[in-house]
């Protein structure tokens, strides 16, 4: 029988990415506190906005959180969610000041694209 594959980052040493796009719409089955201590990364990209299946969940949030406590620098993060979830919401007012201290920002878009019969938020990074 094949066991189930797993995104869940076992322990090493660090990796040091510009852009990373958190696994699986930021489940907490797929990505915890080990990922962000190991996967360093200037931007994180949150795609999820399923509340039902609790994504993103309260607890990737807040083991981005943890995880940067263990880095050696306090180099800025931008974290981008790409949707408004009641739950970030949430987690940006209860950990505003903690974000401020790691050197979190989370960015809001302000921008709309609009293609066709289509308009969506979007962000400009640029690297």
């Amino acid at each position: 029988s094949k066991s189930p594959k797993s995104t869940v980052v076992p322990p090493g040493p660090p990796v040091y990415l510009d852009l990373v796009y958190i696994p699986n719409h930021g489940n907490s089955k797929n990505v915890n506190v080990e990922f962000f201590r190991r996967v360093r990364s200037s931007y994180y990209v949150l795609s999820g906005n399923n509340s039902a299946t609790e994504e993103p969940s309260r607890a990737v949030l807040d083991s981005l959180l943890e995880g940067k406590t263990q880095w050696e620098s306090n180099m800025q993060v931008t974290l981008i969610p790409t949707h408004d979830s009641e739950v970030m919401r949430e987690w940006y007012q209860e950990t505003h000041e903690k974000q401020q201290e790691l050197n979190i920002m989370v960015l809001a878009s302000s921008s709309t694209v609009v293609m066709q019969d289509e308009s969506f938020p979007a962000c400009k990074i640029e690297l």
